[in-house]
């Protein structure tokens, strides 16, 4: 799970160190390293690995194939994403045009969202903080306590 958020430098060559706490989700797997696109409700870049990109493939699937919503969807997530690999020190390198739409220079921040992740402008994240947690709080009474279901014999 991508939890807590980090700002780190972002060199001249475009390149990145990932948050080892990140780099420890998507690890292991038959890709090593992350998945990274420009996301459709700002001028950030959303991301995950790969399982996300198998989460959002199965979700797509359930619509019709020739669906416009569908289509948008595959378009601005799918053709716009790059895999960025881990070099040995755990950096990526941002292709220039992404890192020009999110305003990158210099330093980028990472913001865990659980399942996925976000890459900000440092100063533009900072500004939008108030609202998120203004909203959030707005919206709190929406979170509802899943139970939690336990085993036989599981001492719990």
């Amino acid at each position: 799970m991508f939890l807590s958020t980090a700002t780190n430098n972002l060199d001249a060559k475009g390149r990145i160190s990932v948050p080892s706490d990140f780099r420890a989700v998507v690890g292991g797997g038959v890709f090593d390293g992350i998945v990274v696109w420009p996301s459709f409700d700002g001028e950030y870049l959303e991301g995950g690995g790969i399982a996300l990109m198998e989460s959002y493939l199965s979700s797509l699937e359930t619509m019709d194939h020739y669906d416009e919503g569908r289509m948008a969807l595959q378009r601005a997530i799918f053709a716009e994403s790059r895999k960025l690999s881990f070099d040995s020190g755990g950096r990526v390198t941002l292709p220039k045009d992404l890192a020009e739409y999110a305003g990158l220079n210099g330093q980028a921040t990472f913001v865990g969202l659980g399942r996925r992740f976000e890459i900000w402008n440092p100063d533009s994240y900072k500004s939008h903080v108030g609202d998120v947690r203004r909203l959030a709080r707005e919206n709190r009474s929406r979170l509802v306590s899943i139970p939690r279901v336990t085993g036989q014999g599981s001492g719990e």
